[in-house]
């Protein structure tokens, strides 16, 4: 299956130059956890809204701080003719729960840990995808078995 037939193609972005409080009524308004900030057409930044809980309001920085200043960089895209497999593994490589979709240099979708398991109504796969990306990006909660 493609990763084409499993994204959503409505991806709320911003430009990469927008201010914090601009992207975070942006989530507000579209009911979104996050945004690809975009310089032109091109995926240049992720921000969520535990960026902005972590990196600005905690750090007590201002809302006028540009976005692309508090996300994460480099994006990591896959692209619409990816089989599902392969874009997962992608995710658990980088420990990412969500992959903006290009075709060719265009962003036409994301795929999320949720969209693979609605979608694919494979909840055994999505929970060995999910767990294997937390596990990636944050291996100190887990604990391994000793061997005595």
């Amino acid at each position: 299956m493609l990763i084409r037939e499993v994204m959503t193609e409505s991806v709320v972005t911003a430009e990469a130059a927008a201010s914090v409080l601009e992207v975070a009524e942006l989530m507000r308004e579209r009911n979104v956890g996050s945004v690809v900030l975009l310089e032109g057409s091109r995926p240049v930044a992720f921000l969520t809204d535990r960026d902005i809980a972590v990196s600005v309001v905690a750090d007590g920085r201002s809302g006028s701080d540009r976005a692309r200043d508090h996300a994460s960089a480099p994006v990591i895209t896959g692209r619409s003719e990816m089989d599902v497999e392969e874009a997962a593994a992608l995710m658990v490589e980088h420990g990412i729960r969500r992959l903006p979709v290009l075709d060719g240099d265009r962003l036409t979708g994301i795929v999320t840990l949720n969209d693979l398991a609605v979608r694919l109504g494979d909840l055994t796969l999505a929970h060995r995808i999910a767990s294997e990306v937390i596990r990636a990006a944050m291996p100190e909660f887990y604990f391994h078995r000793r061997d005595d």
